[in-house]
């Protein structure tokens, strides 16, 4: 692999465009794994009963979102005018987990309803905490070489993601195990307060946008 130079804009072409392949290819690996995600984690969410599986799978959901905002910043296409919608959707559709998750975990609590097992959830989540460390791994090792602060960025999200994944595995692989059925709804609640974080950070991110210019468009890969 050819070095590359400290400032991006110093790079050579082959450098520059190294990078971008990198850092889409990237992205459309986290696109696609979290598109697959999707349908397995609710089809073991609705067999299962299973609150954090469901939280996970809309998690996902909204992370594709996510990730399609940063291909659009590869692209050089991101203008605020199509990015700043986008990063409120995120905003509202974090908000709206927040919610969906805390009221159904606070149901599943208080009626003390055990979840079912399921192993194809349990399964595709450890598959995903290992999947998600590689990718944000990637992600970091390419934003830190072509100075990205979004790439960089991105990557702490999808280290978080892996996070979340064991998190919920744990609660999962608990109420299967030993029967501890509380394990499920509570390691939901723990998605609940990620939730409202990202909620105020996309919308706070919105609002930058905003008060910047009308229709500035970053070049791919600079910070």
């Amino acid at each position: 692999m050819p070095a590359v130079s400290g400032v991006l804009g110093e790079a050579r072409p082959d450098e520059r465009a190294l990078l971008l392949r990198r850092g889409l290819r990237l992205e459309y690996a986290t696109l696609s794994w979290n598109v697959a995600g999707v349908a397995v984690l609710a089809v073991s969410a609705i067999a299962a009963r299973s609150v954090a599986l469901a939280a996970f799978a809309i998690d996902s959901l909204i992370e594709i979102v996510a990730s399609t905002v940063v291909v659009w910043h590869l692209h050089g296409t991101n203008t605020p005018s199509r990015t700043r919608p986008a990063l409120r959707f995120i905003a509202v559709a974090f908000a709206l987990l927040a919610a969906y998750v805390a009221a159904q975990a606070a149901v599943v609590l208080a009626q003390a309803s055990h979840p079912g097992r399921s192993v194809i959830g349990a399964v595709w989540l450890g598959l995903t905490a290992t999947v998600m460390f590689a990718l944000a791994r990637g992600k970091a090792n390419t934003g830190r070489q072509s100075h990205n602060a979004l790439l960089r960025t991105e990557a702490r999200i999808t280290a978080i993601d892996a996070t979340l994944a064991t998190v919920v595995l744990v609660g999962v692989v608990l109420n299967a195990a030993v029967g501890w059925w509380w394990a499920d709804p509570v390691a939901a609640l723990l998605l609940v307060a990620y939730a409202i974080r990202e909620t105020r950070h996309a919308w706070s991110e919105a609002a930058a946008m905003t008060s910047s210019r009308p229709d500035h468009r970053t070049h791919p890969l600079t910070p």
